[in-house]
């Protein structure tokens, strides 16, 4: 029975390499590459030992548990073909990289000749994403002694952002311990919330606040928060005069009843209506005897 040619080539290369060699095996360089969104990022994939000549080559991606091909066939895949391809017989290098490359991807290789015939490697794709501008809230004004939030976010950057507040371009610290005597507030880098617990005349100023992640940063714009006194002797006035105002208006209603102001039009007699007259009956109404009193006519 003839032998074919790669099983030919293994046997008289079996006593000259050993064992070792007829097992496919492959490496990488680097298995947990890191590149920031729209730059070209290289997968190393290195085929480290076969006795094949012509090996299969295939690359997969692994993205939220859902497998798909990306170099299948000797042919780029998908959205790939215009933007990926082949370097040195296995590796693959991705242009214009996006957030959503970031995945595992899977070098497999198939050589027939070889006693181990397939082998993969996994590498671990990051694409970092710099933060968007992050939407701030400041409060305008804020009475001494009442607590204040400030709020800091964004949802675009990858790994997610850390935040930090400045007032006055000065920065303000998490630390407990690096706080001013007179500050009040507790500033958490993770979800960019600023919480002042009792404000003072020393927090008016204004306020911005930065995102950053590995692969850059991003601030919002500077917002003016006042700390104002409140003034209860204003207050009391103020009061005092809307109670005499109300006051005021009771006592002159009160007037204006008295004096028949309010008084119903029926009682005055104004709105009297006489009587409607029945046919041949005329109604004669005197002054001294202050009635009513019939007088007949007839028509024949």
């Amino acid at each position: 029975m003839a032998l074919r040619r790669p099983e030919l080539l293994r046997l008289l290369l079996l006593p000259l390499l050993g064992c070792r060699l007829l097992a496919v095996e492959l490496i990488s360089s680097n298995t947990q590459p890191v590149v920031q969104e729209f730059q070209s990022v290289e997968l190393s994939c290195i085929i480290k030992s076969t006795v094949t000549p012509d090996p299969r080559i295939e690359w997969k991606k692994i993205r939220d548990g859902e497998t798909s091909y990306v170099f299948f066939d000797n042919k780029m895949q998908g959205d790939f073909a215009t933007r990926a391809e082949i370097l040195s017989r296995t590796s693959l290098v991705i242009k214009n990289t996006t957030r959503m490359d970031t995945a595992t991807y899977r070098c497999e290789v198939a050589a027939p000749s070889d006693t181990k015939s397939i082998d993969e490697i996994n590498i671990q794709l990051t694409v970092q994403v710099k933060p968007m501008t992050p939407r701030c809230t400041v409060p305008k004004a804020v009475p001494v002694g009442k607590s204040a939030s400030l709020h800091c976010h964004e949802n675009e950057g990858f790994p997610k952002s850390t935040y930090s507040w400045y007032r006055n371009s000065e920065p303000l610290s998490p630390d407990t311990k690096a706080k001013p005597h007179n500050s009040s507030y507790t500033l958490n880098p993770a979800t960019g919330t600023l919480v002042f617990h009792a404000v003072h005349k020393g927090d008016t100023g204004r306020y911005f606040c930065i995102a950053t992640n590995d692969a850059g940063f991003a601030k919002c714009e500077e917002q003016e928060m006042e700390v104002y006194d409140l003034n209860i002797g204003g207050i009391i006035g103020g009061v005092l005069v809307v109670l005499a105002v109300l006051v005021l208006i009771t006592f002159g209603i009160c007037c204006a009843y008295r004096r028949g102001y309010f008084a119903n039009g029926k009682e005055s007699g104004e709105s009297y209506k006489t009587p409607a007259k029945p046919d041949g009956v005329n109604y004669i109404r005197t002054d001294d005897e202050g009635d009513f009193r019939h007088k007949s006519s007839f028509v024949i």
